[in-house]
């Protein structure tokens, strides 16, 4: 038995075809680019502008609208996207400068996820033998048991270096801890800095710049245990009986002794010895954007100058948005894999989320979807005409 199609059938078929894919080519087009519109060139990848991070004096590409640049007696300094690394200005950032305790945030970033904050640890006196003479402390007791979780606070709110030794010595002592503290740093391509102490503890040769101390800053918000210790501006630390009240040193996050708190501070860390004079590495949120700014050893002004520097390149940094290219990248010497740009809000931990389809997507669904409309149809007419039309044995 055979089957075949009348003429009628034949016809129709071919007509529908034809309709279906004239209709189908526009219809994707439209999907892409709106109906009537020409479809858009393709983007021009953008031509990368040299990094400026090693001339003299500020740094910056200015844009239309664009803020003047603030007044700032600070050796060396920096300002950074959080969230893409683009340094957007600088002055003297790979400079070589004594850090203080701002150097805690290499330790933190190093020795934070090899310890769980539960553990327990009885201090054992030769823990804190080494700890520098004149070292800013947070009260760590020999023979008394805390939790690690008490000492990153002590580290943290009161810069405590008795805290950092022994969190050292639950790592496996300090000369490990500072070869661990250098490897990480050159991972992170912060080939500027040379551990000597755990702690930022004046040392021959321990230097570090702004521009790794921004690395380190803006790689800690992306840690939430790092995140959520330096953002903690009070804290009770265990005593002898009764616990006693600590507070965070970063003025510009508690807003003591006349600094007045900066609005979407996120904290990080700061630091003095005689030496590296008043250091400072701060993040702050505002608008979905944040930005981490560096600000060493300021030459004019007192002690607080350096909440004052780096107040004014942050309100500069937000002013600045969108009007000024970047004069390099945080990532720029990294060896470790970059992170993915985030244009939201830090802690980057919680700050992605899925991607939305492109047009392309829907171009292809669409297509997808017209053929399957056509090939139903000629199913269809096939399955008619196989009732209309007449067979016979042969």
């Amino acid at each position: 038995m055979s089957t075949g199609f009348s003429r009628r059938a034949t016809v129709s078929l071919c007509s529908l075809c034809a309709a279906g894919v004239l209709a189908l080519a526009p219809a994707a087009s439209a999907i892409g680019h709106g109906a009537g519109e020409p479809a858009p060139p393709a983007p021009r990848a953008a031509v990368p502008q040299p990094s400026l991070l090693y001339g003299s004096g500020p740094q910056v590409r200015p844009l239309r609208g664009a803020p003047a640049l603030p007044e700032l007696s600070a050796l060396s300094w920096l300002i950074a996207d959080a969230g893409t690394g683009e340094v957007l200005a600088a002055d003297g950032a790979h400079r070589k400068l004594p850090p203080a305790s701002t150097l805690k945030t290499l330790f933190a970033l190093t020795v934070l996820p090899t310890l769980p904050a539960a553990e327990k640890h009885t201090v054992r006196y030769e823990e804190l033998a080494d700890v520098g003479e004149g070292s800013s402390l947070v009260g760590v007791e020999e023979g008394h048991t805390y939790q690690v979780s008490d000492l990153w606070r002590g580290v943290f709110l009161s810069s405590g270096n008795d805290a950092v030794h022994v969190l050292a010595a639950l790592d496996g002592g300090v000369p490990r801890t500072v070869n661990r503290m250098q490897t990480k740093a050159h991972a992170l391509g912060a080939l500027d800095t040379h551990v000597v102490s755990p702690d930022g503890y004046d040392a021959p040769g321990q230097v570090s710049s702004a521009f790794d101390l921004a690395i380190f800053g803006r790689e800690g918000l992306r840690n939430p245990e790092f995140a959520r210790y330096c953002s903690t501006a009070q804290a009770e630390f265990p005593g002898d009986g009764l616990p006693f009240g600590i507070e965070n040193t970063n003025r510009l996050l508690t807003g003591e002794d006349g600094v007045a708190r900066y609005p979407g501070l996120i904290g990080i860390k700061n630091g003095y010895t005689s030496n590296a004079g008043n250091t400072l590495v701060a993040a702050a949120r505002r608008g979905g954007h944040t930005l981490v700014v560096t600000v060493m050893n300021p030459q004019e002004g007192d002690g607080l100058a350096v909440y004052e520097e780096a107040r004014s390149l942050l309100d500069w940094g937000f002013a600045a948005a969108g009007h000024v290219d970047p004069v390099g990248s945080l990532d720029g010497l990294r060896t470790a894999p970059a992170p993915k740009p985030v244009h939201s809000a830090v802690p980057v931990a919680a700050a992605t989320g899925p991607t939305p389809p492109d047009d392309t997507d829907w171009t292809e669904t669409a297509t997808v979807a017209g053929i399957s409309v056509l090939g139903a149809a000629l199913v269809a007419l096939i399955l008619r005409s196989k009732g209309t039309t007449r067979s016979k044995d042969v």
